[in-house]
């Protein structure tokens, strides 16, 4: 039987036209603290979550995210620290853990928002050492995502999704 997480899992969308309300800081506070319950690599928890609220930073953002088609009302920026995940894991802490880490908080944040009816769009186009300057972030802190964050002002169709030869068992044919 399908549960309400189902629901949330099958109805979230990345919409890219938002309303222009704005979207509380304790709302916002609250998606990025669910960020943190997101599992992560050796338990490193090397990421950062910089919440943009104010309107001449979000266009400084846009103006530098080929990805983002207008400055939404909020910005998450999933951020990592690649000195700490270089010397919890090295190497591989820093290439490939600290990815799956932002990747993982940002499906929890994505996630808490729809749950929360606000819309959602990560942004994976833009240019992190521009973005690094605009949040004031330390040389080791670097953005892996932008989180696009509002109220939806039109919210696409579900894209069709397939099932035939993407799930496997035992082993791939």
């Amino acid at each position: 039987m399908p549960s309400q997480f189902d629901q949330v899992l099958k109805e979230r969308r990345s919409v890219r036209k938002f309303k222009p309300d704005e979207v509380s800081s304790h709302d916002l506070r609250e998606l990025a603290a669910l960020g943190v319950w997101a599992p992560s690599a050796g338990n490193a928890q090397t990421w950062s979550f910089v919440i943009v609220r104010d309107s001449s930073k979000l266009e400084a953002i846009h103006a530098v995210s080929p990805g983002m088609l207008a400055p939404p009302p909020a910005v998450i920026a999933v951020c990592q620290d690649e000195k700490r995940a270089q010397e919890v894991g090295g190497r591989l802490g820093v290439e490939r853990c600290s990815v799956m880490d932002s990747a993982m908080a940002a499906q929890n944040i994505m996630l808490a928002a729809h749950a929360r009816d606000l819309a959602t769009c990560p942004v994976l186009s833009f240019h992190p050492p521009a973005v690094g300057q605009i949040l004031n972030l330390p040389e080791s802190v670097v953005p892996h995502l932008l989180i696009e964050v509002g109220y939806a002002e039109t919210t696409p169709a579900a894209p069709r999704r397939v099932l035939e030869g993407v799930i496997q068992f035992e082993r791939y044919e």
